[in-house]
């Protein structure tokens, strides 16, 4: 294998992100995972990375009785389990003595003013200036009403002096009507600048590399489109399953968990056209110009280029897993799918007859998170008088996780007396070139909102136009019966029918993991 290991040095450059300004972060639902497990230990990596203020605190709220001290307390144990064992060292110490908590309901009234009080003391203590940034961490029926109660307290009304923002999470509506709904009703309070709709995904390093890598090396944008790429497939694949999220996951299921958000988004970065400027408007602009032009089928269509699935029991890593209808707070009969896999097509210039392949699933044979170009083949005329039988396919992967990187496959002559060709792999890994570095995802995104770019976050248009692509198939779906669940045993890559999707074009799966980590083994 080819590695892209000994770069040179030299060859590294960029300038240093700047700090972020004075502010304070109240977080919604402070008591749950993704406090604990993300947001705090990114906040320790931005501070070990001097990209925080001195002038910082965060206010976490959240039903849990506790006061400021048993918080950071809380949290203290959490870093070692999750993040570091370095709770003794002096970037903690600063973190922690900048943690405040205010037991409350986000339905309450009466928590809001305590909160206004709340924010006034802490901004007048750390020198905040007036800068809020409020982070929705709740269930997603309560992003609309904590909007409103922010609002009705003025906790979100901006001056030339200090900004106010707000960072929801996903998912942002269920189907297309309550995101309209969901995008109504925020908007009478905050204007869109100040809105955040977060996709951990884009804090990836290899999904936000997808821009620098197409419109950045002058070798792979001219053919970046229909007449050298065959097809391009994207997979999202997870080993675990819905874990302790079987209530979430029984009203959600993975095409809306999934779809259209994390997928559609590495889409449109994979497929957008060079926008003017990294400004987030420019950005963005031209990935909404792809969801506008991504096909939209008849629910008959939909139904042809749409595949579900549910696990079944298996074994994952040599250990026995059980089906997802014996999971908790799932239903002994339960309908909803845990596997989808979609032919798209884009109606454009550069992308009209390339099909777009996705998948994602639990309980998969790999945890794997991927995008494939695959490109077409070259003609056969030259090598028909030699033993060669067939040709090399050459084949581009961005790797998102757990291995970020990307592997470039291409065909040369096996050494010999006669003419023979093997498949070659050349691959960069991100660790081996640039270290390995703390991250949980969010730091990036987080820093970007305290500095006021939105450019990895999703519009709302965007979002909008997301759910208008996975709509036809929502509606099939509807009206079809479901499958015989469950149709795929846990530790395998889903259903034959997410084969059969390819087969039919003359397709199949490609799984570079697989190969990867063979090779990985064969190294070691």
């Amino acid at each position: 294998m080819i590695t892209m290991a000994t770069i040179a040095a030299e060859d590294r450059s960029g300038s240093a992100p700047k700090s972020a300004p004075p502010c304070i972060i109240v977080i919604f639902g402070a008591s749950g995972d993704l406090t604990k497990r993300k947001l705090i230990p990114a906040l320790y990596n931005l501070k070990e990375n001097e990209l925080l203020s001195d002038n910082f605190a965060v206010i976490g709220m959240a039903r849990a009785e506790m006061n400021d001290e048993e918080f950071r307390r809380r949290l203290r144990d959490d870093m070692k389990e999750f993040a570091t064992d370095e709770v003794e060292s002096d970037i903690w110490k600063w973190l922690e003595e900048r943690l405040y908590y205010l037991s409350g309901d986000v339905n309450n009234q009466q928590n809001y003013d305590q909160l206004n009080q709340l924010l006034a003391k802490v901004d007048k203590e750390r020198n905040t200036r007036g800068n809020w940034l409020f982070y929705l961490a709740t269930a997603p029926e309560y992003f609309a009403q904590a909007v409103q109660q922010l609002g009705s307290m003025k906790l979100t009304d901006e001056a030339t002096d200090h900004w106010r923002r707000v960072i929801i999470e996903k998912p942002f509506g269920r189907d297309l009507p309550s995101a309209k709904k969901l995008n109504q009703e925020i908007g009478l309070v905050l204007g869109e600048r100040q809105i955040y709709r977060i996709d951990h995904y884009l804090g990836k390093e290899t999904v936000q590399n997808i821009l620098i890598f197409r419109f950045g090396n002058g070798i792979f944008e001219p053919i970046w489109n229909r007449r050298y790429i065959d097809h391009i497939q994207i997979t999202a694949a997870e080993t675990v399953g819905v874990e302790q999220r079987g209530a979430y996951y029984e009203s959600a299921g993975a095409l809306r968990d999934m779809v259209p958000n994390h997928l559609l988004q590495l889409v449109t970065l994979t497929t957008m056209e060079p926008p003017i400027s990294f400004h987030a408007d420019a950005v963005r602009d031209e990935q909404a110009k792809i969801l506008h032009a991504i096909q939209c089928p008849s629910p008959e269509e939909a139904q042809r280029r749409a595949v579900r699935g549910q696990y079944d029991k298996g074994k994952i890593d040599g250990k026995d897993v059980p089906a997802y209808r014996t999971e908790p707070n799932v239903a002994a009969d339960s309908k909803v799918e845990t596997f989808v896999a979609l032919k798209l097509l884009i109606d454009n210039w550069r992308w009209a007859d390339v099909p777009f392949y996705l998948r994602t699933g639990k309980r998969l044979a790999a945890r794997d998170t991927e995008v494939t170009i695959q490109f077409k083949q070259a003609p056969f005329i030259l090598f028909r008088d030699t033993p060669i039988e067939r040709l090399t396919t050459n084949r581009l992967v961005l790797h998102i996780q757990p291995d970020e990187g990307i592997s470039l496959r291409f065909g040369a002559k096996i050494p010999g007396p006669t003419m023979r060709i093997g498949a070659v792999d050349m691959d960069f890994d991100y660790e081996d070139y640039f270290g390995d570095t703390p991250s949980t995802g969010y730091e990036r995104l987080l820093h970007d909102c305290m500095v006021g770019d939105a450019t990895l976050f999703q519009r709302g248009d965007q979002v909008e136009a997301g759910w208008s692509v996975v709509a036809p198939v929502q509606e099939a779906w509807e009206n079809e019966r479901a499958p015989s669940f469950p149709n795929y045993e846990a530790g395998s890559w889903g259903p034959k029918a997410a084969d059969e999707l390819l087969t039919r074009d003359g397709r199949e799966w490609e799984q570079t993991h697989d190969v990867r980590k063979k090779d990985a083994e064969s190294a070691g």
